[in-house]
């Protein structure tokens, strides 16, 4: 799956558009790697995301949506000084 479209889905960004300019703008990472708005996610990925004051890092548990369910497990959530 994209990975905009997996921060949308997974409901970790509330629209694919800011999701895809978030990468666009170098602001997530997939496994330590820089990644782009069309790069491939996948179950065990790591993704940290850095939004605005704070950093976040999850690990990607699925990659379909399912009823009920997260679709990533949140590792860490800090706040930068």
């Amino acid at each position: 799956m994209r990975l905009d479209k997996y921060l949308k889905v997974a409901r970790i960004i509330k629209r694919r558009t800011i999701a895809k300019q978030a990468a666009e703008k170098e602001k997530v990472e997939i496994n330590g790697k820089t990644a782009k708005p069309s790069s491939a996610v996948k179950e065990g990925d790591i993704l940290t995301l850095f939004l605005g004051a704070k950093i976040i890092s999850v690990k990607v548990l699925s990659t379909e949506l399912k009823k009920d369910q997260l679709m990533y497990e949140l590792l860490q959530e800090e706040k930068r000084p």
